[in-house]
């Protein structure tokens, strides 16, 4: 009985379940164990902490002033409304005063609209901003608590010895991470800057602007056999690596 929970306890069900990623199948033979068998619903537990925990750590803040915004264009609709009535009646007045009414009417409701249709692409590139922020921390979430997840020690050669970090890759996933824990100190005018080989090309990564905590993790592309390097380069960082001065390489 005990090597049928460790062989449960392997897979990743109990990820999926708490994520709600799992099928009806699943999701019931997972309820059944975690009846059953207290060493699973220890483990459940366990990562319900965690999970809550990183929520909490990597919460999304609404942006500043999104509110404001909103009302302001509440308030902007309410206005052109307000507007709209009071020529509306000066029209019934005045024939001309109806057409000079109607066309500066026109006018705002093409201004309105077109703010309305900007504000509404800013709530909208939020919202999938903010859907693929969970997303990588999830992401992290599974490769962190995945037994699957290899861990590979990184550190830097002689032009950055104190150089220290740890690669995470997940071949179940496929997804890889890197937390970069400590950097040497570089003269201003110099960054370090990660690259991934992908399918023969170097992609740029970012700049690693500092060293992370545990937690912080940067996401690195996936694939067989595949390499990444950190160099260092001008401040703000290269359109193409600088070869000669790579001071750490990951492969996975």
């Amino acid at each position: 009985m005990k090597e049928k929970i460790r062989i449960f306890l392997e897979t990743d069900l109990l990820e999926k379940y708490l994520l709600e990623n799992t099928t009806n199948e699943e999701s019931l033979q997972v309820e059944r164990y975690i009846a059953m068998y207290p060493e699973v619903k220890a483990e459940y537990d366990a990562l319900q902490d965690n999970l809550e925990a990183f929520a909490k750590m990597h919460g999304v803040k609404t942006p500043d002033g999104l509110k404001e915004k909103i009302t302001a264009r509440i308030r902007g609709e309410k206005t052109g409304r307000k507007k709209f009535l009071r020529y509306a009646v000066a029209a019934s007045i005045s024939a001309c005063l109806f057409a000079a009414a109607s066309y500066f009417f026109y006018n705002e409701n093409q201004d309105l609209q077109q703010k309305n249709t900007i504000v509404s692409n800013q709530i909208k590139d939020l919202k999938q901003d903010m859907k693929a922020q969970l997303e990588d921390v999830r992401n992290q979430f599974i490769v962190l608590q995945n037994p699957k997840t290899k861990r590979y020690t990184v550190k830097g050669n002689k032009k950055a010895k104190e150089l220290k970090a740890v690669a995470y890759i997940n071949p179940v996933k496929k997804l890889s991470y890197i937390n970069v824990s400590k950097l040497p100190n570089l003269p201003e005018d110099q960054c370090f800057q990660m690259w991934a080989e992908v399918n023969g090309k170097m992609v740029n990564l970012g700049v690693i602007k500092e060293a992370g905590s545990e937690n912080n993790l940067m996401a690195l592309p996936y694939g067989e056999n595949a390499m990444s390097y950190i160099t260092i380069e001008p401040q703000g960082g290269n359109k193409t690596p600088t070869i000669e001065n790579i001071v750490a390489n990951i492969s996975y």
